[in-house]
């Protein structure tokens, strides 16, 4: 197994595989075109057009290391996998003290996205429910103070 695995859903993995294509065959060839036109126009070491596309090559080809290790490192989430616990890929619903339940599906950090109902396992939140049961209650240290959670289903 990886040193460090990177934890996706097939949706997931899916999306990662996009984003590198995108990079590697789109915003790569863009990025050398603009250099290259900034070449042309003579002398580059007044050239922001030539440092903006060279700083922009710095990220992209960052980018691309960074997702080609994680997709050379993942391991795959069971988000059908059932369980009485909270695992990686369960659908928790929870309630905190006085508010509605809202419904989680517990993911690695590549994929959060708490406003789309994806939080990280390594999250506080995320971090609290890994193992815990429905009926159980967990709690976290949020900057405004200790918040209380109901672990109200897991699927």
């Amino acid at each position: 197994m990886a040193e460090n695995p990177t934890y996706l859903t097939p949706e997931g993995l899916q999306k990662l595989k996009e984003e590198l294509a995108h990079l590697t065959n789109v915003r790569r060839p863009e990025i050398a075109l603009q250099i290259q036109q900034a070449k042309g126009e003579g002398d580059i070491s007044d050239s922001s057009g030539y440092e903006e596309a060279k700083n922009m090559q710095g990220f992209i080809e960052g980018r691309i290391a960074a997702l080609e290790q994680m997709l050379r490192d993942t391991v795959m989430i069971d988000t059908t996998e059932i369980s009485e616990k909270v695992i990686l890929g369960s659908l928790v619903k929870v309630q905190e003290d006085g508010e509605q339940p809202e419904e989680y599906l517990l993911v690695g950090p590549a994929e959060a996205d708490p406003v789309g109902g994806r939080i990280s396992n390594e999250s506080p939140l995320g971090r609290a429910l890994m193992g815990k049961r429905a009926g159980d209650r967990v709690t976290i240290d949020a900057p405004s103070g200790q918040i209380r959670f109901r672990i109200l289903e897991i699927n």
